[in-house]
């Protein structure tokens, strides 16, 4: 009988956490949305979802360059990082000895602590003159260095070992048995890592892009360093651009004096929140999809 209430009593205990963290997000998007309320009082849906034009002290309100620069930031991160991050970890996982990858995972943990701030700074003093001096001229733009590439480039740098992390520890939870057999059958390193390795993997390496774009959305500060903060579309990626994230971080307390910019910035939050919703919800039909499909 003990025993019986007791495994009841933590049963609920465990149900109330559960419900708990399902509730927090609901409960976070329904006090932004009350918060940015005010905004819809002068926009339409339409008019702040794609409009550019942003002009506070006229009650207008576009987030439409803020939107575009944010996935423009955040695609150019994962098209930079994502293949650096699965090439490395198949590299450490499966060609080096083991001894280098007991080296080299403690140093990307350390690069995964390393403060956001530092990551500006660097971008800052290194970064922005290179693409100013080099990058940018080699392709024919004149770039002042900070623009949406250089943002990229931070981002990429700074989700690099979340992604490889978890890349590494997908990499070694595959049994041993599958690579062996397709090396015994007669297939090469290469062709059982691509065709054996990759398949087995793909669901756990669309996870780990997905964590690493969900935090590449919502970084600020290093971003903000180096991006440019200039409401436009740009027209190369050379061009300065101006994320969400730093739009609420820049502005935030600054000039809530004038009407409505309260709840704009609040706005600007609950539009980056569906952002990322959006893209983990596509992941995970994607990996359903792809599941569904190996198994027929």
């Amino acid at each position: 009988m003990y025993f019986l209430r007791r495994e009841k009593v933590s049963s609920i205990i465990m149900y109330f956490f559960l419900g708990l963290a399902l509730v927090i997000p609901i409960v976070l998007v329904i006090g932004l949305f009350i918060k940015s309320n005010g905004v819809f009082d002068n926009n339409s849906i339409s008019d702040l979802l794609f409009s550019t034009v942003w002009k506070p002290y006229q009650g207008k309100y576009g987030f439409g360059a803020f939107i575009f620069n944010s996935v423009l930031v955040t695609m150019l991160s994962a098209l930079m990082a994502v293949p650096v991050c699965i090439l490395a970890a198949v590299y450490l996982t499966y060609y080096t000895k083991s001894i280098y990858l007991k080296i080299f995972q403690p140093i990307i943990d350390i690069l995964a602590g390393i403060p956001s701030i530092i990551y500006g700074v660097w971008g800052v003093l290194i970064v922005v003159p290179v693409i100013s001096k080099y990058v940018a001229p080699f392709f024919h733009y004149e770039s002042t260095g900070y623009s949406v590439f250089t943002g990229g480039v931070i981002l990429a740098i700074m989700i690099i070992p979340f992604i490889l992390n978890i890349l590494i520890e997908i990499f070694k939870s595959i049994s041993k048995e599958l690579p062996e057999a397709s090396i015994a059958l007669g297939a090469t390193q290469w062709q059982t890592i691509k065709y054996v390795v990759m398949r087995k993997a793909f669901t756990g390496i669309v996870s780990s892009v997905v964590f690493g774009l969900s935090r590449a959305f919502g970084e600020t500060i290093a971003v903000l360093m180096v991006v440019g903060n200039v409401t436009q579309l740009p027209g190369n990626i050379f061009q300065p651009g101006y994320p969400l994230p730093s739009l609420i971080a820049n502005n935030f307390g600054e000039l809530m004096a004038i009407p409505g910019y309260e709840s704009a910035l609040m706005f600007a939050a609950v539009i980056l929140f569906f952002i990322v919703m959006f893209f983990n919800i596509a992941a995970r039909l994607l990996i359903t999809r792809y599941e569904n499909s190996v198994l027929s």
